[in-house]
């Protein structure tokens, strides 16, 4: 019977561990890997080595602890946290069981993906899911972004503070009549398609440019780099039985990482607060431990 199980190995589970264990809490962090994003790095053409998420070399220290201390992680995939009598149970891809007081889950969001050619072969290379976590690698680029919800929205004003060009294709009109859609619409450094689908990423070892169908005309359009913001799915399934997701999935916290069932805890993307940022979710791991170490004592 372990103390605390944490899921999920990125910035706010490998927070979380670490803090779990400085608190001597018998601690077991269960993830398919370690690191999460921060594993993941952006290059764009003549700007190698440049890191896709900032907060990145505070995270590889957790990790560093984490991977020394082998007794404290297992390596597999959760795929159900079910509410015992007086405990929770872990359940694993392998066919294992684990038992805890208490669980943090941190197993973050997959974004949605375009599935177009190009995409799984330039991703990292010019090719992101998140405007806002990596728009200042772009600064005086040609940039495209894909997407018309809030969040792709903000992205795309992001870029145009930096960007030479920000080229903002809208599959659907939903949010362009907002105050930041409208802003968007006459800012210089934006040119808006509407009713545009991206078919193809183009480039041999880096984005160069986009297939475009735009007003019944198939265009490539040079680019540097290119968002695909179609939005966030969390990875909240291994929850499902619980009752603390809302309708979105996403796993609903108080401001001290707790949710509604007693002894379990969230912390990260998964969460319904909107993070997407490393520090943020570092924060957040450590919050979320120290309410753990809280609710047992």
């Amino acid at each position: 019977m372990y103390d605390l199980i944490i899921v999920g190995g990125g910035p706010a589970g490998l927070t979380a561990a670490v803090y779990a264990l400085h608190k001597r809490l018998e601690t077991l962090l269960i993830s398919q890997d370690l690191g999460g994003k921060i594993n993941y790095h952006l290059q764009l053409k003549g700007m190698e080595g440049h890191e896709i998420i900032t907060g990145g070399d505070v995270v590889e220290k957790f990790k560093r602890q984490l991977e020394y201390l082998d007794f404290a992680h297992q390596l597999d995939r959760v795929t159900k946290v079910t509410a015992r009598d007086r405990h929770l149970a872990v359940l694993t891809q392998s066919g294992r069981c684990y038992e805890a007081r208490s669980v943090i889950i941190a197993t973050g969001v997959t974004p949605q993906r375009l599935d177009v050619p190009g995409e799984r072969c330039l991703l990292g290379r010019g090719l992101s899911y998140s405007a806002i976590s990596h728009a200042q690698v772009f600064i005086e680029k040609e940039v495209a972004l894909l997407g018309s919800s809030e969040r792709a929205l903000r992205g795309a004003a992001e870029l145009a503070e930096i960007a030479k060009r920000v080229h903002l294709f809208l599959p659907e009109r939903s949010e362009m009549d907002s105050p930041l859609g409208q802003k968007l619409r006459i800012h210089p450094q934006v040119k808006v398609y509407e009713d545009a689908e991206v078919c193809e990423i183009r480039g041999d070892q880096f984005v160069e440019g986009i297939l475009v169908r735009y007003r019944g005309k198939m265009q490539e359009i040079p680019v540097d780099g290119l968002f695909i913001e179609l939005g966030l799915v969390p990875n909240s399934q291994l929850a499902a039985d619980l009752g603390i997701t809302d309708s979105a999935g996403r796993i609903m916290v108080d401001a001290k990482c707790v949710t509604r069932c007693p002894g379990i805890f969230a912390a990260g993307d998964v969460t319904d607060t909107f993070i997407e940022q490393v520090l943020i979710a570092v924060g957040e791991g450590a919050k979320a431990a120290l309410s753990a170490s809280e609710y047992l004592l």
